[in-house]
């Protein structure tokens, strides 16, 4: 679990290597078998493979060489190529031409030119189709936050140490990176509170069902939509039930004639009308249900009567779509709350979001740096955050952070949030503490989509992909 954390800050760089107790010597050393360990690997041998390494100064450019000498003992053919770039990141023109021959004739590269002390804008060579083994990090991304001002190689594997980089995990530094490894040299990073999501932590953490389980003891209530705005709550209802959630109540504010069996969606789901002044009727509910997901396809006229409910609603809580724009009018409400409310705001909700809570900051971009951004947005509100996108940040108020990259452009399809709002009140009606609850839904969001067809995706295809997620975890464990 220790290679899953995040690295938090350039200084927890520095500071993991300056406080172990090797040299930097054999710091070097121990990376630079595993370089050349992962090389072999990829060249599929070592006698008579070629491979050209690139390397700079630096530490980095030390991993690189020392590879290389492990690599020549093994009997490949190996040309070190000292990397300097010029003032505007390139590579002048004599090592340019040097390099494009190289690698014409390689069978795999290895980019050692620049580390996670890099700041700058590099230029890196064309490889064509030859693989690329990239040391720590692409040289030329930033290692915090995914940032690419210049053009790095893109690798086909990048071996990263002691932890994963932030920025690795980031777009659009995450099209460089190809598969990630990280390898334990002996440097202890401390005491870390960001996370890399793994299947496995789908596989261990989310809730079973025991033996002697009833419905409401994981029972979610899904309130959402409005006349003609049915999908949305009828997704989200159908994913809590595939999650786990025993019982699943449904309800459409002022849309009787949808209960009636017209809205569609899962015929177990018991339709539960609301009366015009539904947020009193919804806090007769508390102690019976479990979690309550509030917002999905809700007219933001009824954005007073979401915000009673936050007042009154003293359990676990899920608000999303025009939910989050109505707290946000309010946002001192999440700030009262006992139990954290998870948000789930895609980046034009969170920056709406953002106008109304941070008037005394200069808000990031998410866009720029999300993991930070959504950070922040937890501190200041007193709520998880889940900011999604082509990476999800999952962040706590009380400072753990997850990211999860299993999702991709599949889920870039409508109501594929819904479902995602679904699964985290399921895993919160099963007992999931509000972070660990968001952040494994984001991770079997993810899992569930890449057992999706690749072109042609749709939210409703999610929910009986979640259930064989489960199942193969039930397998499993």
């Amino acid at each position: 679990a220790r290679l899953r954390c995040l690295l938090e800050h350039q200084v927890g760089l520095r500071q993991a290597d300056e406080a172990a107790p090797e040299t930097s010597e054999e710091l070097v050393g121990r990376a630079g078998w595993a370089v050349a360990r992962t090389a072999r690997s990829m060249l599929g041998g070592s006698y008579g493979r070629r491979v050209v390494v690139l390397a700079g100064r630096g530490t980095n450019g030390a991993d690189g060489r020392v590879a290389a000498a492990v690599l020549v003992r093994w009997g490949v053919r190996v040309e070190v190529v000292d990397c300097e770039p010029d003032v505007g990141g390139t590579l002048s023109v004599e090592s340019a031409e040097r390099l494009a021959a190289l690698i014409a004739d390689a069978d795999l590269v290895i980019d050692a030119v620049f580390g996670t002390g890099f700041r700058g804008t590099f230029y890196g060579p064309e490889v064509g189709d030859t693989p690329v083994l990239a040391v720590d990090l692409p040289s030329g991304v930033d290692a915090l936050t995914g940032r690419v001002p210049g053009r790095p190689v893109p690798a086909t594997r990048t071996v990263t140490f002691v932890a994963a980089k932030p920025g690795l995990l980031l777009w659009p530094a995450a099209r460089y990176v190809g598969v990630l490894e990280t390898v334990d040299i002996g440097v202890d990073p401390g005491t870390v509170d960001r996370w890399w999501l793994d299947d496995d932590d789908v596989t261990s953490g989310w809730p079973r069902r025991s033996a002697q389980a009833h419905k409401w003891q994981s029972a979610v209530w899904v309130i959402g939509g409005g006349p003609g705005m049915t999908g949305a709550p009828n997704l989200a209802a159908l994913a809590a039930g595939r999650a786990g959630a025993g019982y699943v109540m449904l309800s459409i504010p002022g849309d009787d004639d949808s209960m009636t069996g017209g809205a569609g969606g899962p015929i177990e789901s018991v339709r539960r009308v609301l009366e015009p002044d539904w947020s009193v009727s919804v806090g007769a509910e508390v102690g019976r249900v479990r979690a309550l997901v509030l917002g999905p396809g809700l007219p933001v006229r009824w954005a007073d009567e979401v915000r009673s409910v936050v007042r009154s609603w003293p359990g676990p809580l899920v608000l999303d779509a025009s939910a989050i724009d109505a707290v946000g009018a309010e946002p001192e409400l999440l700030r009262s709350r006992s139990i954290p409310a998870v948000l789930t705001p895609h980046a034009g909700e969170f920056e709406r979001l953002a106008q109304r809570v941070d008037e005394p900051m200069n808000h990031r971009d998410p866009a720029l740096d999300p993991i930070v951004s959504a950070e922040d947005m937890a501190e200041r509100t007193g709520a998880v955050v889940v900011l999604k996108g082509p990476t999800t940040v999952v962040a706590d108020p009380n400072g753990s952070t997850w990211v999860s990259t299993t999702g991709d452009a599949r889920l870039a399809t409508a109501g594929t949030g819904d479902v995602l709002a679904g699964l985290i009140g399921a895993a919160l009606a099963q007992g999931l503490a509000p972070g660990p609850a968001a952040a494994l839904a984001v991770h079997l969001h993810g899992q569930a989509a890449r057992r999706g067809h690749r072109v042609g995706l749709m939210a409703g295809d999610l929910p009986e992909l979640v259930a064989q997620v489960l199942a193969g975890c039930c397998e499993s464990s």
